[in-house]
């Protein structure tokens, strides 16, 4: 697979929805992943990225314009032991609560489908990191309907053992605008990573429609200690 740019994948693409990153340092030393929400509607452009926990929370940026949470106020974020789980929906506790009773990643989205956001049926996107001791692995998830029919959920996991220095994966809700908005096609997109955190971030929310980007959260974790730092951009301010 050829490795894309970023920048010029998100600057070409004014409505690519919500997205994963994930991925590592050129150096070696880091587990990356990224990610971001937009907007087309008020609804969902009226929020804001919080911390919760190790994690992050959606939240209203103003309550009173708030018409209808149950697909936008959720966990993006959550820490379970040495995994990071990241998703765009309330899927996250649901990965969080199984893999806590022995469920693998998968077997907790066999429990799940895509958004029931009739035509638009949002597929479902997650990731999860483990980082142990100098040990470093993730995965990626897409649930999705068949070609916009609701009857059949179609389900991929992906899983980078041992993730090669530099390289990350790029995976999103929406292949590009519409209505009904048509959602993402084939496997992650092989992405490159940056050594400088701020650097990365950066490029990533200027590379982000103006008009539709909402929040965008970055994280990077020193895979021998487990340590992280964590970026918040918010439009909303």
């Amino acid at each position: 697979m050829e490795m894309i740019s970023i920048e010029k994948e998100l600057k070409e693409n004014a409505y690519p929805g919500r997205g994963i990153i994930i991925g590592k340092t050129p150096d070696g030393t880091k587990a990356v992943t990224a990610y971001f929400i937009m907007g087309r509607s008020e609804n969902s452009r009226n929020r804001v990225f919080v911390t919760e926990g190790e994690g992050i929370r959606t939240e209203a940026f103003d309550p009173s314009k708030l018409s209808d949470p149950s697909l936008i106020i959720y966990a993006p974020v959550r820490v379970l032991g040495n995994n990071t789980i990241v998703t765009n929906g309330d899927q996250t506790d649901t990965i969080y609560d199984l893999m806590n009773k022995q469920y693998t990643f998968e077997q907790a989205l066999r429990t799940r489908e895509f958004e029931p956001d009739e035509p638009n049926y949002t597929p479902r996107i997650s990731g999860i990191m483990n980082v142990t001791k100098g040990k470093y692995d993730y995965a990626m998830s897409i649930l999705k309907s068949n070609n916009g029919n609701p009857s059949q959920c179609n389900r991929y996991t992906f899983t980078y053992d041992n993730p090669v220095n530099g390289e990350g994966h790029f995976i999103h809700t929406y292949k590009c605008d519409g209505n009904p908005l048509p959602s993402f096609e084939g496997e992650p997109k092989l992405v490159g990573i940056k050594d400088d955190m701020n650097e990365f971030a950066n490029d990533l929310w200027t590379s982000l429609n103006e008009d539709n980007k909402v929040s965008l959260f970055v994280r990077y974790i020193d895979i021998e200690t487990g340590k992280y730092e964590t970026l918040i951009f918010n439009k909303n301010k």
